[in-house]
């Protein structure tokens, strides 16, 4: 949470200084938060392929099955 806080107030800074010295900011702002929105999808893409590039090393981890519960299914 303290990043996004911190983050934020970078954010208004940067924009009270571009204020006080009448510069516009270089994109607009749709254009800024549409390649903000790029930047998380890229930063999310890489773990996605790692991940989809090799599904048994995951899945593997994640099915075995626990003998405790075998053992209860087969006693019923």
């Amino acid at each position: 949470m303290k990043m996004y806080v911190f983050s934020f107030g970078a954010g208004i800074l940067v924009g009270v200084v571009y204020y006080l010295l009448n510069v516009r900011s270089p994109a607009p702002p749709v254009v800024a938060l549409l390649g903000l929105l790029g930047m998380l999808i890229g930063e999310q893409a890489i773990p996605m392929v790692k991940q989809w590039a090799s599904p048994n090393s995951q899945i593997s981890s994640q099915v075995s099955p626990n003998p405790a519960n075998l053992h209860d299914k087969e006693s019923t």
